[in-house]
């Protein structure tokens, strides 16, 4: 598991560049560009269960898709930041994106220590530190857990339609 950190205000045409909007829809017509801007070495390096560690108001911008879709798609197992935009915080639910706001951790975070996530105790260790964030509701957890609002919901009505 690699940490990736980026700094404050980072926007969604940093994480991936409004240019392909419109010609990039799938995950694998994102992934080239995802951060192309930022950090070139990202796409290239990022591995499944990678950590970001985020400033404040991270993924400002546009309400664009493609970064969510893109950070998920890759594998990114939590952005950890001191605040999000929300409109890109809403996007992360609904492509079961894991956020976690815990200003604390990103502080203490140093090259080289490891970040390790308690979801269900609403913790966070960064090196032999350990920090506590609200737990996150159950309904986000599900969401993350079925891989997105989408599939959460066809889970849901193929549920009650056994019911029924």
């Amino acid at each position: 598991m690699r940490v990736w950190r980026y700094g404050d205000d980072i926007n969604t045409d940093l994480l991936f560049p409004g240019k392909y909007t419109y010609s990039c829809s799938t995950p694998e017509e994102i992934r080239p560009h995802l951060l192309e801007d930022l950090d070139p070495e990202f796409t290239r390096n990022v591995a499944p269960g990678d950590i970001i560690l985020v400033g404040r108001n991270f993924g400002c911008g546009s309400s664009r898709e493609q970064p969510v879709v893109g950070l998920r798609t890759v594998g990114i197992e939590a952005i950890v930041g001191k605040s999000f935009a929300r409109i890109f915080y809403r996007a992360a639910i609904n492509q079961g994106l894991l956020l976690v706001e815990c200003p604390a951790a990103v502080e203490a975070w140093q090259e080289g220590d490891a970040v390790a996530l308690d979801l269900a105790g609403g913790r966070i260790a960064v090196g032999n530190r350990s920090f506590s964030f609200p737990p996150l509701p159950s309904g986000i957890l599900a969401i993350r857990e079925a891989g997105g609002l989408l599939e959460y919901t066809r889970r849901k009505l193929a549920a009650r339609a056994k019911e029924a």
